[in-house]
C-alpha cells in the first residue's frame, strides 16, 4: 500500500494486508494522534489494509 504522510510530509509503502493499528504500529505513531482515510474515506484501527489501498496519515488537530 502506498502511504502519504503529514508533518513532516512524506512517502512511503508497505506490504498488505495489514490492520491500521498494525500499520501505525511500524510506522511509530500513537493511533490517537491521528485520522487515517483510506482511498478516501476515513477508517478505524481495526479495519483491514490491502496491498492496492491508497492510504493517508493526518495529524489531529484540536483548537478553540
Amino acid at each position: 500500500m502506498k502511504i502519504r504522510l503529514h508533518h513532516p510530509a512524506r512517502e512511503t509503502s508497505m506490504a498488505g494486508p495489514k490492520t491500521v493499528w498494525q500499520v501505525l504500529r511500524e510506522l511509530d505513531i500513537v493511533p490517537e494522534t491521528v485520522l487515517v482515510i483510506r482511498n478516501d474515506e476515513l477508517v478505524a484501527e481495526d479495519d483491514m489494509m490491502n496491498d492496492t489501498d491508497s492510504v493517508e496519515i493526518r495529524p489531529v488537530i484540536s483548537g478553540g
